[in-house]
């Protein structure tokens, strides 16, 4: 009978190991529950009590259209040069009139000492009070904006109606939003006109632009899918709404209904409503029955507009039948466009909000937005930074609407010429008026980073061929 051998120990250091100091990785999470910031902080508030704040009504008759009303929120803690900042704007660059409700106002300087300087360095404030020291003063406007620069109104085949992927139209119910954001791609049409933009007029009367979009698509049921959108679907009036989108659930070709509203995020208090919120139990649930999927789209570009009531906005929608509720933004340089602030909002969106992350676009090529818009190589790296730290099926992807394309995830460019800043893209489908040209799939479609982004030869090319 053998001896067993006794186990072999591993003699131990007489000292301590040294601590080797970890890499650590370069972004790290830390869950962060949303607080609903006390609007009594501001002057012009003081006295407003919490049934007023969580009034839609409340909320609609005070949003802030001027810098008058502003000036009486803020009171005495903002200095009189950002007033003057913001009229040099809106006299002379703003795309979009003012429109801000009290919601989005509380949620700019959150949680520290509201000063001139730390609402200039604001995200919120950024996009919806731009003021004049925001925008470039080298190139305000790439030389190949404009103001529908996604050609939707071109593309229009009854008045709202666009008419741009081969199975899906946007309807544009209305031109008004509760609230303007300055770099809205819609800047033609939405809201009031601006000293640099006057703005299209939808001419027909609601009941004869909604009869239109319906008679197009009973002619087109090639069509599944429909945005409903505008400006936003939370101006119109609930019982026009719910009339407009029980029309659409009875087309058996309309498998999709989107509802595009700013307002789950910057107006809750209206997707709150008792009648709101029984109204759309009823489309919910008549568009189970019917196999069709109903989703919310919302727009938040930063983490600190996600406070409890747009989370209980978008659990209630849920709740009552809604399939999901998801969120497009739209990358901005000063807004969201690192990559913490990205992972940040994409965590808060899904982790607390309930709300998914779904689509990030690049800023669209309109006047005076310069300032926002980001190149295509660096929405490349913040797609390729974000990879890895969400949930795979709440990891959004980030794309670029190219003219006359479409929307496309970032790498999907063909060819990119970085010291010009021009990337080109292909297609793979005609839209509406395209129907004719046999050519539409063989071309390649441009699109523009930022000039003030290009390597200084590239900046010099825009420079010599500006007047081209």
């Amino acid at each position: 009978m053998t001896q067993t051998q006794p186990v072999e120990t591993i003699p131990q250091p007489r000292h301590a190991p040294v601590a080797v100091p970890t890499a650590g990785q370069p972004y790290e999470y830390h869950r962060r529950p949303l607080v609903e910031p006390d609007w009594t902080r501001f002057p012009g508030w003081r006295h407003v009590t919490r049934d007023q704040w969580e009034s839609a009504q409340w909320q609609r008759v005070n949003c802030v259209k001027n810098i008058k009303q502003l000036r009486a929120v803020f009171g005495d803690l903002i200095d009189e040069s950002f007033y003057a900042d913001l009229e040099a704007d809106q006299l002379a660059l703003a795309t979009m009139s003012m429109l801000v409700p009290p919601q989005m106002i509380n949620t700019m300087v959150p949680f520290a000492t509201l000063t001139t300087e730390a609402l200039l360095a604001d995200p919120i404030r950024r996009y919806m009070i731009p003021v004049a020291s925001d925008r470039r003063t080298d190139w305000p406007s790439h030389p190949y904006a404009s103001r529908d620069s996604l050609h939707e109104h071109d593309m229009w085949v009854a008045e709202g109606l666009t008419h741009r992927y081969p199975t899906k139209v946007l309807a544009e119910l209305l031109s008004t939003c509760p609230q303007y954001c300055g770099h809205c791609t819609r800047m033609d049409l939405v809201g009031n006109s601006t000293p640099a933009v006057d703005k299209l007029k939808l001419t027909l009367k609601p009941v004869d632009r909604y009869d239109a979009h319906i008679a197009y698509l009973k002619a087109h049921p090639g069509v599944r899918d429909v945005v409903v959108s505008g400006g936003d679907v939370a101006n119109v009036p609930w019982r026009n709404l719910e009339s407009y989108l029980m029309r659409l659930l009875e087309l058996e070709t309309v498998r999709d209904i989107r509802l595009a509203t700013k307002a789950l995020m910057g107006l809750p208090q209206h997707w709150l409503q008792p009648d709101v919120v029984e109204g759309l139990e009823r489309v919910a649930r008549t568009a189970a029955r019917r196999g069709v999927n109903l989703a919310i789209h919302t727009h938040v570009n930063h983490a600190q507009s996600l406070t409890p009531l747009v989370a209980k906005a978008a659990q209630t929608a849920l709740d009552v039948g809604v399939r999901d509720v998801r969120n497009q933004g739209v990358l901005m340089r000063g807004v969201n466009a690192t990559t913490p602030e990205l992972l940040d909002l994409c965590f808060a969106l899904q982790g607390e909000a309930g709300i998914l992350p779904y689509y990030f676009y690049m800023c669209d090529m309109i006047p005076n937005a310069e300032h926002w818009r980001v190149p295509v190589w660096h929405a490349q790296q913040l797609q390729h930074d974000i990879m890895g730290y969400l949930p795979g099926y709440a990891t959004p992807r980030i794309v670029c609407d190219v003219p006359f394309v479409g929307k496309r995830w970032v790498h999907m460019l063909t060819d990119y010429d970085r010291e010009r800043g021009i990337s080109y893209w292909t297609k793979n489908y005609r839209t509406s008026i395209e129907s004719a040209d046999l050519e539409a799939l063989n071309k390649r479609y441009a699109y523009y980073d930022p000039i003030d982004t290009l390597p200084a030869n590239g900046q010099q090319w825009w420079h010599d061929h500006r007047n081209d």
